[in-house]
């Protein structure tokens, strides 16, 4: 390397008694070969030095490896015991070095957590509230723009809510099929094999019956469009604040809920308790199959002893399941979605986030139905 490509550097007292500065000289660029910030440093401990400014009037040519060596050396002296300066400094590296301190330091490095379990607990507690208040907010926002839908002042249009009901219906009854069917399947098979310890085989139909109308032909459909759909109305929903599509709607003075939001959320609604019907059927169509290839017993007594023991409470019960879990998994994807940030991963981060708050609603709702009914007797 030429000589006159080199960086260099002195340790000197500041004219006045005022401490030491350090003179920079040279050539600080990436091509440059750089003095360790350990020399440095060593050189002004053994001048005695607790303050030192840094001067850089002697710099012919820097680029970035100027900031980033001082960054490193300011760093370095503060464990030291070394208070740098940087008043000598040209007023671009100044501004360099302000935004590199205003980046916090990254996380995930084995580091202790400053809070602690206490502080972290608190964060998700608050987490929590925070985003409870936000889906009653996006509620109450959904009964208004409902209201406007009556009232004849809405933006929705048919062929959108048409649209989404077909791609909320047919395009899931192939994953809704296969699932309720192996549900059904399964409840019978883990049945009769307990059952048969008691000779009482016969009763595989109660527990199909019972728990396919009353819990998981509900439930299991719900958290599959939570993971299709709820996913899907994030995603489109964020790709659309991403590209600044719902902030045009808004500037021609259209409310992006009443034209985006409402017709997916009554779409689902009045989907999911179609799909509940449909999975109830498959799914105690595949306990039967298990009934009579496993365990013999014919069609006839198997629905005989499943509506001696299932009544038309426990139909009704599982479509209301439905129908309010159709409200959730929608709200959850289209308030996820539009609460989609900006950057590459952000539709990704929201897609998650709408599964987990809408399986997470889906068992909470669930649990109070559940005990509601247990309440009402039903």
């Amino acid at each position: 390397m030429p000589r006159g490509e080199e960086a260099s550097f002195s340790v000197e007292e500041a004219p006045g008694g005022g401490g030491h500065r350090v003179v920079l000289s040279g050539v600080w660029t990436l091509e440059a070969a750089l003095p360790p910030v350990a020399r440095v440093v060593e050189r002004l401990r053994a001048a005695g030095a607790e303050r030192a400014c840094v001067d850089s009037g002697s710099v012919d040519r820097y680029d970035s490896a100027l900031p980033a060596f001082l960054f490193e050396l300011a760093a370095a002296g503060k464990r030291g015991g070394i208070e740098l300066t940087e008043d000598g400094l040209p007023g671009d590296v100044t501004r360099m070095l302000a935004i590199a301190r205003s980046v916090p330091a990254r996380g995930g490095g084995g580091g202790a957590d400053p809070g602690g379990a206490v502080a972290r607990f608190g964060r998700m507690i608050v987490e929590f509230f925070r985003a409870a208040a936000d889906l009653l907010r996006f509620f109450g926002r959904g009964i208004a723009a409902t209201g406007e839908l009556l009232t004849g002042r809405s933006a929705m249009r048919v062929r959108d809510l048409t649209d989404v009901f077909v791609g909320v219906t047919v395009a899931a009854l192939p994953i809704v099929s296969l699932i309720s069917l192996l549900v059904g399947l399964i409840i019978a098979f883990l049945g009769a094999v307990v059952l048969r310890q008691f000779a009482a085989e016969f009763a595989v139909a109660y527990l199909v019956g019972y728990g396919m109308l009353r819990e998981m032909g509900a439930v299991m459909t719900g958290v599959i469009m939570a993971g299709r759909t709820g996913a899907g109305f994030a995603a489109e929903l964020g790709s659309m604040r991403v590209n600044e599509e719902i902030d045009a709607l808004e500037t021609f003075g259209i409310r992006p809920f009443g034209f985006l939001v409402l017709p997916r959320v009554i779409a689902l609604s009045v989907a999911m308790p179609l799909l509940t019907v449909y999975a109830n059927v498959v799914g105690i169509f595949g306990g039967y199959l298990v009934s009579e290839f496993m365990i013999g017993i014919p069609a006839p007594i198997f629905f005989e002893e499943m509506v001696r023991v299932v009544g038309i409470n426990d139909f009704w019960l599982g479509v209301f399941k439905g129908y309010v879990f159709g409200i959730v998994v929608a709200l959850s994807g289209c308030l996820r979605g539009l609460q989609c940030g900006s950057g590459a991963g952000a539709v990704g981060i929201a897609a998650t986030r709408a599964v987990v708050l809408g399986i997470t609603l889906i068992i909470v709702c669930n649990a109070i139905i559940d005990w509601a009914a247990a309440a009402l007797g039903i």
